[in-house]
């Protein structure tokens, strides 16, 4: 009897263990759609194609995320026609053009400057902040001086365009930040590479004729951009004082921590924001706020305010431009 009871057991142990592994097995289909979307860029805004060019010939050899999005917004930081990134940008309310920048990558390592002034390409010295200092963040002189001391070259640029409509602007001294396509303010891009690991950059000369010396969220890490390697990456456009408010791209982030897909808390980030506004009395058609988000399934989204937003993404299909969804209208 002993002996049958301990072949039953060993018999039943048997059986549970060869049921053919074809009844667990996922579908050709299931296993294509749980493979991450690498690699991957987004960026804002329609300057965002060209940008994701620039990223894509560094992504589709195998390149690090980190090199791609720093190659791709210097893209239109070095274009003068651009008027809200780089030296072609508008200038503060005193005629100066002051630039901000952060980059992140895949081990949250962050480099960050503000009110810089002079220098074509402050993503790069971001990075060199990154990289070459003990500090994340440098502003103003200080932050030229240490571009000069790393080889960067001092530069001066305002097209005669530009500056009619900076002294055009001084007749009336009218201090109104609209947020729309003519004066964006950022290109915030994001990206993950085929090692399915993440990075981001954010670059801004800011609203046209700021006070000078504001600074709004693009250089700030945890508002204008935010990268977290298991989670996802998050970056805003629009408004910075209050994409600040509730340190926005952070929250998209955490808000895809909790589950929801990147839409949604692009969402959700949008949906606190005119919360806020309402509870302060502020009036919605004032502001415009976007974020784009990219989680570590490659799958990506966005929200914004009111509509007028859109956003670049390049993967395998293409590169295209994609209309975001909106609160109100």
């Amino acid at each position: 009897m002993k002996k049958n009871r301990r072949d039953f057991i060993k018999l039943s142990a048997l059986g549970a263990i060869s049921i053919p592994l074809k009844s667990f097995s996922k579908s050709a289909f299931e296993i294509s759609l749980s493979r991450p979307n690498k690699p991957i860029v987004l960026s804002t805004w329609n300057f965002g194609l060209k940008a994701n060019e620039g990223a894509w010939q560094i992504l589709k050899n195998n390149g690090r995320a980190l090199d791609a999005v720093e190659a791709g917004v210097k893209i239109p930081e070095a274009d003068p026609s651009q008027r809200s990134v780089g030296l072609g940008g508008r200038p503060d309310r005193d005629g100066r053009v002051t630039l901000d920048a952060c980059i992140m990558d895949e081990y949250s390592n962050i480099g960050s400057v503000a009110s810089l002034e002079h220098i074509a390409h402050p993503i790069s010295v971001a990075r060199a902040v990154m990289e070459k200092t003990p500090h994340v963040m440098l502003v103003g002189d200080g932050a030229l001086q240490f571009a000069l001391s790393q080889g960067f070259v001092k530069e001066t640029f305002m097209n005669e365009q530009t500056k009619n409509e900076w002294k055009e602007w001084l007749k009336k001294n009218d201090y109104k930040p609209e947020v729309n396509i003519e004066n964006h303010d950022t290109i915030g891009m994001i990206a993950m590479d085929s090692h399915g690991n993440l990075s981001g950059a954010c670059t801004t000369s800011g609203m046209a004729y700021k006070m000078h010396g504001r600074v709004g969220d693009s250089p700030i890490i945890g508002a204008g951009l935010y990268v977290d390697n298991e989670i996802g990456a998050a970056t805003a456009t629009g408004h910075g004082e209050e994409v600040i408010r509730i340190a926005g791209s952070h929250l998209v982030v955490e808000l895809m921590r909790q589950g929801n897909s990147p839409k949604d808390a692009c969402k959700l980030a949008v949906e606190r924001i005119i919360k806020l506004q309402t509870i302060r009395n502020k009036n919605l058609k004032d502001i415009q706020v976007g974020f784009i988000a990219l989680n570590k399934k490659g799958e990506y989204g966005a929200y914004c305010i009111q509509s007028g937003f859109n956003y670049a993404v390049y993967d395998h299909t293409g590169n295209k431009l994609v209309d975001s969804e909106f609160s109100i209208t």
